[in-house]
This record gives C-alpha cells, sequence and structure tokens, in this order.
C-alpha cells in the first residue's frame, strides 16, 4: 500500500496475555484496524494461532517465543522503549502495590 509518514504509538496489555499484544497488533485480523503496520506474515500468523490452542503454559510459551523471533525477523515496526512506570505515594501509604495493567487498585491500602 502507499502510506507516508510514521505513527508512534504505545500499547499495555489489558489482559496480561501475549496474544493481547502479538494478535491484536500485528496478526492478520488486525489489518486495517488495530495493526497498523498492515502486517500479515503466514509463518506468524501460524505461531500465534496454535499459541492462542494451547493450554500447555511452556508450549504455549516456546510458540510466542518464536513468534517474537519471526517478529524481529521481519520487522513490521520499530521497537524503541519499553516505559517504567512510576506511582509516587506519602511514605504513610501502606500496602499500595502498581497493577502491571495499569489500574488504580486501592484494594488493602492503608495509612499508617
Amino acid at each position: 500500500k502507499n502510506r507516508d509518514g510514521a505513527v508512534l504509538l504505545g500499547w499495555t496489555g489489558d489482559n496480561g496475555d501475549p496474544d493481547n499484544f502479538l494478535a491484536v497488533l500485528l496478526g492478520c485480523d488486525g489489518v486495517g484496524g488495530s495493526n497498523r503496520a498492515n502486517f500479515c506474515y503466514e509463518p506468524f500468523e501460524d505461531l500465534i494461532q496454535k499459541a492462542k490452542m494451547v493450554s500447555d503454559v511452556n508450549e504455549r510459551t516456546k510458540l510466542y517465543e518464536q513468534a517474537q523471533v519471526v517478529f524481529k525477523e521481519q520487522a513490521p515496526w520499530a521497537t524503541i522503549a519499553h516505559s517504567i512506570v512510576f506511582k509516587p505515594v506519602r511514605k504513610e501509604v501502606v500496602d499500595f502495590k502498581i497493577d502491571p495493567f495499569g489500574g488504580h487498585i486501592f484494594y488493602g491500602v492503608d495509612l499508617k
């Protein structure tokens, strides 16, 4: 396709599953939508589709690792950063934990 310009995007998966990143942003079903690179590469697609169907964590991990190798080789876009999240709190706040999905969860938080 004829395209010009560039795009700079960030992404935070909302469920912790690799599929929520790899399939949504790089899968063939996302072309024309969330797959901004319009990347649709059969060897990659086969790996992520197979991983989606596997329940064994070790086997699933290996498939997603293989998919990441294909991603790196094909380079549909450049990865440039991984953010570090900071949430400052007063020293009186206890038991506050940073949610890996970006939420603000105050269950169990207290003041001393």
